[in-house]
């Protein structure tokens, strides 16, 4: 099998501050990690390969700098890195982006062979769209199963794979066939450290950099900024609450600290028990 992990390198959202002046992320300073949902998808494609045989190839797009993250997920135990990073990719929205991804894994195609199948995290902790995946797939048109928690079943040789897909309503099995792309949950699996032999071979290893012609970009046009119809007009920080926490002191049993959070709540909120005694009584 030969199959393919979209990665990005991102943020550490949890050290992600806003300039006061500007409202602008302050990205200065600021330290990079795979995003987390990616990481589930490289998981679950190296244990498919163990299981399957195979190869691993991750691919990214980026500055220069996204490099680091590639090779951490060649450490990991991917086989081949693909870095695509060019100017004109500067300002790609989720439209842009699967586009030069998707022409980017048509040229990977060619090389190392079509991937069986591409996966993706759910969404990325910067944007949080979930698009990109659904959108390379539409691209290369290939089947797709969003938010999967769990691989059930994989066989090659039938070109089929059964998931189990979270919904709102509870989970969903699903079968397709192969060709096909899956965006991984969290939590769907436990991701390894990776071994010393492929951290020495993630040190020395050649990651393939690409420009948009190197890749094989047909359209340039339908990149960066001028293929991005989405605009960011502002971003901001959420205002500080002018009120303050109430801190409801603990009485000696369990009923009573709810009664003193009750009458709390209905002292800050009279309509609240208004609209509930009026539910109770056409219940």
């Amino acid at each position: 099998m030969h199959i393919l992990v979209c990665i990005k390198q991102v943020p550490d959202s949890a050290q992600i501050r806003i300039n006061p002046v500007t409202q602008t992320i302050m990205r200065q300073g600021v330290p990079t990690i795979i995003n987390p949902y990616d990481l589930f998808s490289l998981e679950e494609a190296l244990r498919l390969r163990e299981k399957h045989g195979g190869e691993v190839t991750v691919l990214t797009m980026g500055p220069p700098m996204a490099s680091e993250s590639l090779r951490k997920a060649l450490a990991i135990g991917a086989d081949r890195a693909v870095l695509l990073t060019d100017r004109l990719f500067a300002g790609s929205d989720t439209l842009a982006t699967s586009y030069a991804l998707a022409q980017t894994i048509g040229k990977i195609s060619d090389m190392f062979g079509a991937p069986d199948i591409v996966f993706a995290g759910k969404q990325t902790i910067d944007g949080d769209t979930a698009q990109v995946g659904p959108g390379i797939a539409k691209r290369l048109g290939l089947l797709q199963l969003t938010y999967v928690a769990k691989i059930s079943e994989c066989d090659p040789d039938r070109r089929e794979v059964v998931v189990e897909r979270r919904s709102e309503g509870g989970v969903q099995l699903l079968k397709t066939r192969l060709p096909c792309l899956i965006t991984m949950l969290e939590g769907s699996n436990e991701v390894r450290r990776g071994a010393m032999k492929d951290a020495l071979r993630a040190a020395r290893a050649e990651i393939l950099t690409w420009s948009a012609k190197d890749a094989g970009i047909e359209d340039p046009t339908k990149c960066g900024l001028k293929g991005s119809p989405t605009v960011v007009k502002k971003v901001f920080a959420p205002p500080p609450r002018s009120e303050r926490a109430i801190l409801v002191k603990p009485g000696d049993s369990a009923s009573q600290d709810a009664e003193s959070l009750i009458k709390t709540l209905f002292e800050r909120q009279p309509a609240l028990e208004q609209d509930l005694a009026k539910s109770a009584a056409g219940y």
